[in-house]
């Protein structure tokens, strides 16, 4: 790796001073392509990102406060949405997939659900008031047995989005060989391979444009669903050695992030969003954007990446993804899979975004106008996640 020539500490006095020149990663790919790394990494200092996905390991940690006489709740509901309790008296946890107990569309067509933890969380980001519902056995220092009332966010007295693993570093293209419509969290998948659903916004996506997390890591200062956020560690499931192609990005789904935001200051509903995925359950589109500081040629060269620089494995969901075989039917390009096809075993199919690239593109474009305003301040990682 080249060695560093700006640091963060010195963008930061430029963003002061209203001298930084930021671009999006999409804009970043033409300055690459037309002067090249060393001018690009002279002439740029921060590189803002983007992705709006679902992101199904997220959720909400909060505290409903206590009122007299007090509780030790071992079960919690959120307008009949089942939440983790055990942690302390008045403190749970909300996962975005969690489905709502006797979902009407549940009870027609098994497996299948309208509302779930991520409705929760877009409802209370909506300023809507939601039904909390606790149980408690009782203890001779928290003798209420039961609390039945209804809330808004403000009501609450901490609401954090903890998100256990988010912005997947490439992910599989998912088709279905067989003869039956396979129902995923991909989505519906058409039989003999008649669409091909994927996800991560490409030359957008935080960690394709800092492939190896040089510059990401634990206190790493972000844009999460419209506030801020912060990076407190690698997700679960992380992978930090994967194949890689020659620019440095991974041949499979391979680094994830975990992050957390606080809910109740300024986050926005257009950020945050119930996902009903059918046939499969709930989850929450989060959108989220990262800059990238510019601190030598090699991050110059990294953030000029383009879609056609990414490839994303595709893997069979009727057959292969359940029985625990990774097997890769094609490697297109992320360009190919834009364009409406690919080719699979020389048949051509259709190509299915989960990811909104539009608006994507609007959460890198969103921060690059708060850095530029002096609103946003990088911030040096306390600690590297291992990535090569």
């Amino acid at each position: 790796m080249a060695q560093p020539t700006k640091t963060i500490a010195e963008i930061n006095q430029r963003i002061k001073k209203g001298k930084a020149v930021i671009l999006t990663a999409e804009e970043m790919v033409d300055l690459v392509r037309s002067k090249g790394k060393t001018a690009a990494a002279k002439e740029v200092d921060v590189v803002t990102t983007g992705t709006f996905s679902p992101m199904c390991s997220s959720g909400m940690l909060f505290n409903f406060g206590q009122e007299p006489p007090v509780i030790k709740a071992s079960q919690v509901w959120l307008n009949d949405v089942p939440c983790y309790a055990g942690l302390a008296a008045v403190d749970a946890y909300l996962g975005c997939t969690e489905p709502r107990a006797d979902d009407p569309l549940n009870k027609v067509h098994p497996g299948r659900f309208t509302y779930g933890g991520g409705h929760v969380i877009e409802d209370l980001l909506r300023g809507k008031a939601v039904r909390l519902k606790a149980l408690a056995y009782g203890t001779d220092c928290y003798p209420r047995r039961e609390l039945d009332k209804s809330v808004t966010l403000a009501d609450l007295k901490y609401a954090q989005l903890l998100n256990p693993r988010n912005c997947y570093q490439s992910y599989n293209v998912a088709v279905n060989t067989g003869s039956a419509v396979a129902y995923t969290y991909m989505g519906p998948l058409k039989p003999g391979m008649r669409n091909a659903n994927y996800a991560t916004a490409g030359q957008l996506s935080p960690l394709f444009n800092d492939p190896y997390l040089r510059t990401i890591g634990l206190g790493t200062k972000i844009w999460m669903g419209g506030g801020t956020g912060w990076v407190i560690g690698a997700g679960t499931q992380h992978n930090p050695k994967p194949a890689r192609n020659e620019r440095g990005i991974p041949l499979t789904a391979s680094g994830t992030l975990m992050l957390k935001g606080d809910m109740k200051a300024g986050m926005d509903a257009k950020w945050v969003r119930g996902v009903s995925i059918l046939g499969y359950g709930c989850s929450l589109s989060v959108g989220v954007g990262i800059p990238i500081p510019i601190l030598d040629e090699d991050m110059a060269f990294f953030t000029g990446v383009s879609d056609a620089d990414i490839t994303m494995p595709v893997r069979d969901y009727g057959h292969d993804y359940q029985a625990g075989i990774n097997n890769v039917l094609a490697q297109p390009t992320f360009e190919e899979l834009k364009s409406g096809e690919i080719k699979v075993n020389d048949q051509t199919v259709r190509t299915v975004p989960l990811t909104s690239y539009a608006l994507s593109l609007e959460i890198a474009e969103l921060l690059k106008a708060k850095i530029e305003r002096g609103e946003f301040m990088l911030t040096e990682a306390q600690e590297r996640i291992v990535s090569e």
